[in-house]
């Protein structure tokens, strides 16, 4: 296990099928990899683990939609009044979404928004409950989601990530 927010990359990567898995786009044979991967990274770095790479994920995600707007005009989404409960409405869309998980991923949404640690300012409430990690789980994929709608790009946000874990793969360790 690991401290002080830092989440191992395999974990990170995991996280990332997780939302492989729920995109719609992704075709059955690459879904059932994505399992494949999310489940040896599981049963090699604990289930708590991959569930801090997705607070990982979306907090890069959060940052990176607030990034693209700077210099915005006046459509441009304001985290504290627009991104987070655009977000969090759009929640329950999911039926498996747990209604008392909303306090804690709008923490970790607002702790992002804010430029802050998401992994660091989510591990002092202790390990991530199931419940909890599956709604994470769905607001990475509807911060994909809304990335890929502002810049007009389907599956946008799955390209960036792959190009950044290929270019991570490809760098001398």
């Amino acid at each position: 296990m690991t401290s002080n927010g830092v989440v191992v990359d395999e974990a990170v990567r995991a996280a990332w099928d997780s939302y492989r898995i729920l995109e719609k786009r992704t075709s059955e044979e690459e879904r059932r990899q994505a399992q494949q991967r999310v489940q040896a990274a599981m049963v090699t770095y604990g289930r708590d683990e991959v569930s801090r790479g997705t607070v990982f994920l979306v907090g890069v995600l959060t940052a990176h939609i607030i990034g693209q707007q700077d210099g915005g005009g006046a459509d441009r989404l304001d985290p504290l009044s627009d991104l987070i409960p655009a977000v969090i409405r759009k929640l329950p869309s999911f039926e498996l979404a747990d209604p008392a998980q909303v306090p804690m991923v709008t923490g970790v949404l607002m702790a992002a928004a804010m430029g802050m640690n998401t992994v660091a300012w989510r591990d002092q409430f202790g390990t991530i409950p199931p419940k909890e990690a599956l709604a994470h789980n769905f607001v990475l994929w509807l911060l994909a989601d809304l990335f890929d709608s502002l810049v007009e790009q389907p599956s946008a946000t799955d390209l960036l990530m792959r190009e950044t874990f290929n270019s991570m793969t490809a760098e001398p360790g």
